[in-house]
């Protein structure tokens, strides 16, 4: 069950969606992009202050300034699509529920976390430069 009207998300998931994000919309949607080759960015969108401030301009920069970048960029929506959110923090494991948090997988593994605290607490050039470093040494 949603806990948002659609129509309030919208313009939440397009941020990230015209930005070359996949919205994963499904538990199996999930673990098919997480355990494909290569590197895949998933990053758990929110309607909160810190996700629009912070976590999708982070993402979006980070990927469009960097050489090096993951091969898909996938976004689950925590509070819309439960179950999908649920199954991506499966895979983000022993790192607790957070959003928004912004995870590198490659080839099926979890290889760099960042939680909300790293970005609620955080400067956007900071997260960014977490970002990329991670990008740089995996992708």
């Amino acid at each position: 069950m949603a806990m948002y009207p659609e129509y309030m998300v919208a313009p939440i998931r397009e941020d990230l969606t015209s930005a070359g994000f996949a919205q994963l919309m499904t538990p199996e949607e999930v673990e098919q992009a997480v355990k494909s080759e290569g590197t895949v960015l998933l990053a758990v969108n929110s309607v909160c202050g810190c996700a629009a401030s912070k976590a999708r301009p982070a993402v979006k920069m980070a990927v469009a300034a960097s050489d090096k970048k993951p091969a898909k960029l996938v976004t689950v929506f925590a509070g819309m699509e439960q179950e999908a959110t649920a199954k991506a923090r499966e895979f983000m494991l022993p790192y607790p529920p957070s959003s928004p948090s912004i995870a590198l997988f490659k080839d099926g593994e979890l290889v760099h976390m960042i939680e909300r605290y790293h970005i609620e607490g955080n400067d956007l050039n900071r997260v960014v430069e977490n970002l990329q470093g991670a990008f740089e040494a995996y992708c």
